[in-house]
This record gives C-alpha cells, structure tokens and sequence, in this order.
C-alpha cells in the first residue's frame, strides 16, 4: 500500500511536511514518495495527508493509480467544462 507522486508535481513543498511518515522526499524532476515508508497516512488520518493538501489536480495517485484528487475536485469545475472553456481561451 503507497500513494505515488506523478510528474504533474510543481514542486510546491506543500505535502513534505505534512507526511506522517515521513516518506514524501525532493528528487528531480518532482517530489517523489518512498513506498516503503508511505502508511496512506492509516492510523494517523482519515484521509492522506498529502493529498488534501495538493494544489496540483491528479498528481497523486493511489495505489491502484488512481487520481486521488481528479481533474475538478479541486476547482469544482467539470473537466468538460474546463475543456471548453480553455478551447475558447486559445481560439482567441
């Protein structure tokens, strides 16, 4: 049992210190997370930690590598939506 940070990762040093256990560390080109180490936060929250902290939507992954975070959890905004919205942006 170990969540994964993806490349999508920016860097932001937000889950590094929330780990219970440690196990999230810097590396290149991304934060990466030791599965060794990762609990999923078991035991010590309901929910992983890193996870609810993450700005970046899907940079984390479950074990099954699932999005734990999925495109819209964070903004709210359907990623239909979102696809729209970003295609009349650019057609601008």
């Amino acid at each position: 049992m170990s969540l994964s940070i993806i490349e999508s990762c920016v860097n932001c040093w937000a889950c590094y210190d929330v780990c219970p256990s440690e196990a999230i560390y810097e590396a290149a080109p991304h934060f990466l997370i030791d599965a060794k180490k990762c609990t999923e936060c078991e035991g010590d929250y309901a929910d992983p930690q890193c996870a609810s902290i993450c700005p970046i939507e899907g940079a984390i992954l479950d074990a099954a590598g699932e999005s734990i975070n999925p495109p819209g959890s964070l903004t709210g905004i359907p990623p239909e939506m979102m696809e729209k919205a970003m295609a009349e942006i650019q057609a601008r």
